[in-house]
């Protein structure tokens, strides 16, 4: 699983950030990592470096392999909040996909014998 991390212009992605991200991506995404071909974390600040309330986005975007890719946001005050929000939707988002995947529809005619 590859692990790409951007910043808009108002966000350095430094080495603290990357580590942090990607601590936090394999922490509470590894148990798919063996699906998912990558993994790209898209980190903004909605209103130019002004204080305010959730203004800090992270939007997370993975790749199953072999399937769509799957978005989800968070935004929060402050960046490490937006993106633990983010992966543990993603990681919600992953065992809905992935458990349905897995589990063949019930056939409406095998119900009614």
């Amino acid at each position: 699983m590859k692990i790409q991390i951007n910043g808009d212009h108002t966000i350095v992605v430094d080495t603290g950030l990357k580590d942090f991200v990607e601590h936090e991506v394999s922490r509470l995404l590894d148990r798919f990592a063996m699906r998912l071909t990558r993994v790209e974390v898209h980190l903004s600040d909605i209103d130019n470096k002004k204080t305010g309330t959730a203004d800090k986005r992270c939007l997370v975007e993975v790749r199953p392999a072999g399937s769509r890719p799957l978005t989800v946001s968070a935004r929060s005050a402050n960046l490490p909040y937006a993106v633990d929000e983010a992966l543990r939707k993603m990681q919600r988002s992953l065992t809905t996909f992935f458990g349905r995947r897995r589990s063949p529809a019930v056939s409406s005619l095998s119900m009614h014998k």
